[in-house]
């Protein structure tokens, strides 16, 4: 495959990637991915979720992810900037996402989230084969009237 430049990878990750989630594309999103791609998402101490393209034994697939993000909200990303190493074909975004519950959602009491996330790409031939994604939800705790932890890494005095 040709050398891919920095426009391509930013098409990739907002307007194929994000653009069709946006939309409520699974397809479209999922085919921004390689048929062997891994997803990983981290949530403060929360436990690690793994999602496959090929998933094998209990894994579950990519689509599962999209089915429980579309399924209850209503998502908008925006504010994007990019860090990108066209060498190893990788790529960063940090962006803010919105989430507004759709109604029926088991999630409409909590009201519209705002989060702070952090997505790393790395490619093969122009696609996606591992993503992971970071992110903050700092209102939360407020919102839910609980009393929010301190960060693992960094106590208050």
């Amino acid at each position: 495959m040709a050398t891919l430049d920095r426009n391509y990878y930013v098409k990739l990750v907002e307007e194929g990637y994000f653009g069709n989630v946006m939309k409520e594309d699974i397809a479209g999103a999922v085919a921004c991915f390689t048929g062997d791609a891994e997803v990983i998402i981290y949530h403060g101490d929360n436990e690690v979720r793994r999602f496959y393209g090929s998933p094998t034994g209990d894994q579950l697939p990519l689509d599962a992810f999209y089915d429980h993000l579309l399924g209850n909200y209503d998502a908008h990303f925006e504010g994007f900037e990019h860090t990108i190493d066209l060498d190893n074909q990788r790529c960063a975004a940090n962006f803010t996402v919105t989430l507004t519950p759709k109604l029926g959602s088991k999630y409409k009491d909590t009201g519209t989230l705002t989060l702070n996330n952090s997505n790393f790409f790395r490619c093969r031939d122009g696609k996606i084969y591992w993503m992971v994604i970071y992110y903050a939800n700092p209102a939360l705790g407020a919102k839910l009237g609980t009393q929010t932890q301190s960060p693992t890494g960094f106590p208050k005095d």
